[in-house]
């Protein structure tokens, strides 16, 4: 099999071509760097390369093999990874100069793919300080998305699911504080897997700042991949400590859903809502049970304790003269709240990025009291089934972040930052989520689903996920 058609399939496919030579590792890697020769002036997913490492590593990858030599699970496959994450030779800019000519070491989670022998030969784009639903910045411009280049790919891995579903790349190493790894894999209808908290290590990611040794609350990096197994194998290779199970996918006439799709707080558009809702009857007719369930938590208490846990965390990598400008709109931004302005307005935003120690020690207590109560949901459910986002992938919007909208079907306009609504609960309790493609809404555009599970349940949510994937609906490829 040629390398141009192989990179159409997953990796895994990639690595059984490869373990059995009919494919070198150098000729795949030449084929990815044609695709994404391709691609590049209509997607700017892939910003930056490293290419004569790469194809030197190819090269010796191709030689151990040919010798007998006993390599890693990844050996030979080429990859890409999220330009928030330090690679040798190639900085995580996160979107800016200043943080481009960095020297820098592997970050941790680089160094385990790079042991297990992946080729690593470009970063994907990503916006400033992954702060945005969007990807675009002044360093490298616009990510557009494959499946309809007037949208956006999604934010903060937008470069990378862009990538994924245009063939460019196989397996991606995202991140994700503010659904970051579940907003674009719907938006391009890719996997992604957001790990429990603490499961792989943050170390070389950006943010926070660059030389920051501490794992950041929230925040986690996770696998994006073509397909539920190949989320598997590069959790196995990324995670510290001992591999994920690798149990064969579940049952699904013996796995128990609860469908979250009914939150009077947290819009959704009707397309969205309509194709989560053929999906859950795709799954009740490959024989899962599949429940709706209302208010898994206090949603309004949710929101509150996320909006601020994640300001006060994203506050203390503003500019300094950004922060002192918030410091000086405190009052205002209090007398807004106070007249009615919600969590996610630009009152929330101000003083949630200005929060003081005890707004967050208040948010921490909130969030222990609902990580409690979920426990009881998943006595009674294996996983959450719950909608990502507000909207299918919407049009560039580059204006100032405090004026920007969601446009719904209906017409109607909600605000931006109701795009955490649905992505809450996962991040805010520290709970693994699974994103899988569900479909294509009415405009043709895709949509994806979380499969959320108990704290540690990344095997289960996996498995779900591998189980949907091989038996009921996986990746379909944008247009041509």
């Amino acid at each position: 099999m040629a390398g141009r058609d192989l990179l159409d399939e997953d990796a895994s496919a990639q690595l059984s071509a490869l373990a059995s030579r009919r494919v070198s590792a150098v000729e795949l890697l030449k084929a990815a760097l044609a695709r994404h020769e391709q691609t590049h002036a209509r997607l700017n997913a892939v910003v930056a390369a490293d290419l004569e490492p790469a194809l030197r590593r190819a090269a010796a990858i191709d030689d151990q093999r040919a010798k007998g030599m006993t390599l890693g699970p990844l050996a030979g496959l080429p990859m890409t990874v999220k330009d928030t994450i330090d690679v040798h030779g190639m900085a995580a800019s996160s979107g800016l100069e200043a943080y481009r000519r960095r020297k820098v070491v592997d970050a941790v989670s680089v160094a385990h793919i790079r042991e297990a022998g992946a080729v690593i030969w470009g970063k994907t784009n990503v916006p400033v300080l992954a702060g945005d639903f969007q990807t675009y910045n002044r360093l490298y411009g616009v990510t557009n998305n494959p499946w309809d280049l007037s949208r956006t790919p999604g934010g903060s891995s937008g470069g990378a699911a862009a990538a994924l579903a245009a063939g460019v790349t196989a397996l991606e190493l995202g991140s994700d504080i503010g659904g970051s790894l579940r907003f674009p894999a719907s938006f391009c209808g890719v996997f992604s897997h957001k790990p429990t908290w603490g499961m792989v290590s943050q170390i070389g990611h950006v943010p926070p700042m660059p030389g920051v040794m501490s794992e950041p609350d929230l925040n986690v990096l996770g696998p994006m991949a073509r397909s539920a197994r190949d989320l598997r194998l590069l959790l196995s290779v990324i995670e510290d400590g001992p591999m994920a199970p690798r149990a064969p996918p579940a049952d699904l006439k013996a796995t128990r859903i609860g469908l979250w799709l009914d939150e009077p707080a947290f819009p959704l558009d009707p397309e969205v809502r309509a194709v989560v809702e053929r999906f859950a009857g795709e799954l009740a007719a490959a024989g899962a049970q599949v429940e709706p369930i209302s208010r898994p938590v206090d949603a309004q208490a949710l929101i509150e304790a996320y909006a601020t846990l994640l300001g006060a965390l994203r506050g203390a990598d503003l500019p300094p003269a950004l922060r002192r400008a918030l410091e000086r709109r405190r009052g205002l931004a209090k007398l807004a709240r106070k007249a009615g302005a919600g969590p996610l307005s630009w009152a929330g935003l101000t003083l949630n990025n200005t929060a003081r120690h005890r707004d967050w020690l208040a948010a921490d207590a909130v969030r222990a009291r609902l990580r409690h109560e979920i426990t009881e949901v998943f006595n009674r459910f294996d996983v959450i089934l719950a909608p990502i986002s507000v909207v299918t992938a919407f049009p560039h919007d580059h204006g100032r972040f405090a004026r920007r909208r969601l446009r719904l079907s209906t017409g109607q306009d909600v605000p931006y930052l109701a795009q955490l609504s649905w992505i809450a609960l996962a991040t805010a309790c520290k709970l693994p989520a699974t994103t899988v493609p569900a479909g294509l809404s009415a405009s043709g555009l895709p949509v994806g689903v979380q499969l959320i599970g108990p704290p540690g349940g990344d095997a289960r949510t996996l498995d779900v996920a591998q189980a949907i994937d091989e038996s009921v609906r996986g990746f379909e490829a944008p247009p041509p």
